[in-house]
């Protein structure tokens, strides 16, 4: 097991301050190694999430973040992997201190995805990032490649756009309750069945915003980390896995294949062999509205995902709560920040210490942060579990 030593985060929204993704790497870091009671000489390694240089025009972000965060002369490294590159970040984090490479690492994730390109130019950019070739030179962008996604989704299971609806109103509700979230806002059901149509059946409001922001969490090798942070949070499982990128070549454009599978490394690695019954807590990667219903049927955490989100098993006050946080959809998607930003709510929920408005009665014994590149082409799951008592 890894331990969750220490979190910290920024807001996310679009930055019109003049701050930059150095400052908010900064900002999240220092809070992190805080809130971990560690020092600077303290930290190993660092791992860095981003997703596009394009959007920080920033080549090899980890050689001045590493020295921006007071850090030089310590192993460092880049991690990308889409929307995932958060999620994987942790991974390699993990990964370094499971291995004895390590024993206390920082990792830092980041996107400036709000203020440093016109929308157009974004949508552009995030279409080149599934197959440049046939999808993002054709002018396909990734709303009409994940619309195409959640028509094959809603054919086989009766899925339908009132569902979708129902996820939106559902997320940004719950961050009325985050203080760091982009979209806190209390929507009808009929807003966003009236908001314009981008590509069907995706509208206006079943998108997730472009986000600035970033995220950082302090993993350590249980004997590195003081006794008053080893009852935090531990990282007990991780699981990544990928699909074909062109949607055409899946045997089911609508299931996410590769999500069920790095569920399995997951749930094999945390010894769980019935999630439905056993998570507690679930950060989902809902960049639409309707993937976070695909998730929720891939990663096995129903037997009946339909039935169980129009019962309200999934709100906050049900059996499973999904997206706290607000989601995508609500807090907001800085690429890179985004996996970290999941795992930090799966662990300050676990630890009773989340946003006071959101925080469960009963803090969840496993919860687990989820979020994929493409698609559901490049997925990564992570299982947190709470310490022994």
């Amino acid at each position: 097991m890894v331990i969750v030593a220490g979190t910290g985060m920024t807001a996310f929204n679009r930055r019109k301050d003049g701050s930059g993704f150095r400052d908010w790497a900064i900002s999240a870091f220092e809070t992190a190694l805080d809130r971990s009671g560690f020092e600077r000489l303290d930290i190993d390694a660092l791992v860095v999430a981003s997703e596009s240089d394009f959007f920080s025009l920033q080549l090899n972000p980890a050689s001045v973040l590493v020295e921006d965060l007071g850090l030089t002369g310590i192993a460092h490294q880049r991690v990308e992997g889409g929307g995932a590159s958060g999620q994987l970040a942790v991974h390699a984090g993990v990964s370094l201190i499971r291995a004895g490479l390590a024993r206390r690492v920082a990792v830092v994730g980041f996107e400036a995805s709000a203020s440093m390109l016109d929308t157009a130019a974004v949508t552009r950019l995030y279409g080149y990032s599934f197959d440049a070739w046939t999808d993002g030179m054709t002018g396909v962008s990734a709303t009409a490649l994940y619309a195409l996604s959640a028509r094959s989704f809603m054919a086989r299971t009766g899925v339908t756009s009132d569902d979708f609806a129902h996820v939106v109103v559902q997320n940004r509700c719950n961050a009325c309750g985050n203080p760091d979230a982009h979209l806190p806002i209390e929507h009808r059901l009929e807003d966003i069945l009236a908001s314009p149509v981008v590509s069907d059946p995706y509208r206006r409001l079943d998108c997730s915003p472009l986000s600035d922001g970033a995220s950082a969490v302090i993993l350590a090798h249980p004997d590195a980390v003081p006794g008053a942070r080893r009852k935090a949070a531990r990282v007990v499982g991780i699981g990544a896995a990928s699909d074909r990128v062109r949607l055409g070549d899946r045997l089911d454009p609508g299931f996410f294949t590769a999500k069920r599978r790095a569920a399995e490394r997951a749930y094999t690695m945390a010894e769980i062999d019935r999630p439905a019954e056993q998570v507690n807590l679930a950060e989902l990667y809902d960049a639409y509205s309707g993937a976070q219903l695909q998730a929720i049927e891939a990663l096995g955490l129903s037997d009946n995902f339909l039935y169980d989100h129009r019962n309200g098993v999934f709100k906050p006050s049900g059996r499973l709560p999904v997206n706290l946080s607000g989601g995508l959809l609500g807090q907001g998607a800085p690429v890179g920040a985004t996996g970290i930003a999941q795992v930090i709510a799966c662990a300050r929920q676990i630890e009773g210490q989340y946003h006071p408005k959101l925080q469960l009665d009963q803090p969840p014994r496993i919860a687990i942060a989820d979020t994929h590149g493409g698609v559901a082409t490049s997925c990564a799951v992570t299982v947190l579990k709470a310490s022994a008592p």
